[in-house]
């Protein structure tokens, strides 16, 4: 089990997101917390390679300020629905429109994720497909008042008020969530 395989490493999660802290507390980490402040443009096209990129990314900018006896992990989260990256929104239009988009529709969650220990780096991703129920405009309106979409890639958390609008999740929770622990588990034993 991963806590065990970690127990006695110093593990740094190279991310600012409090749920993928929680996601780390539940499994039994103990882990130091450190924000990669990187630039996350749209580089690629396929989000496979883009999640991959960032995650790689970040592990690496966090990587310099540490020892090589460190594991460092970082993880970059997208939602791609019909060809295209709906990324946090910047307001509470772009969140209406997100989610009216993704209303009665499908659409998938990948989550690259990067470890870096000793002179390793290792990086894989997970991938998730979401359906939604209809959403009535009322329903959206409602969603965004609770603030909850602001903070997140789609517009929604499944761990929170947007659990209600999902119909059927094919995948790992947890990636939806943002940080697939599975997929995180299997990295583990091949990089220790």
């Amino acid at each position: 089990m991963i806590h065990v395989l970690l127990k006695d490493k110093k593990v740094v999660l190279a991310s600012a997101s409090p749920r993928r802290m929680e996601i780390f507390k539940l499994v039994g980490l103990n882990v130091v917390q450190i924000p990669a402040n990187i630039s996350e443009d749209q580089v690629f096209a396929n989000p496979i390679k883009l999640v991959q990129y960032h995650a790689r990314n970040k592990v690496l900018e966090v990587k310099k300020r540490f020892e090589n006896d460190h594991l460092i992990v970082a993880a970059d989260t997208i939602v791609y629905h019909n060809g295209e990256v709906m990324e946090k929104p910047q307001d509470r239009m772009q969140a209406a429109e997100y989610l009216t988009r993704l209303s009665d529709s499908f659409h998938y969650v990948y989550t690259g994720v990067a470890i870096a220990y000793k002179n390793q780096l290792i990086t894989d991703y997970a991938k998730s497909r979401v359906e939604f129920y209809p959403l009535s405009a009322r329903e959206i309106e409602e969603y965004i008042k609770t603030k909850e979409p602001m903070d997140k890639a789609g517009a929604y958390g499944i761990q929170g008020y947007g659990s209600q609008f999902i119909k059927k999740i094919s995948g790992c929770y947890f990636n939806v969530m943002g940080f697939p622990v599975s997929l995180f588990y299997r990295m583990v034993g091949k990089i220790i």
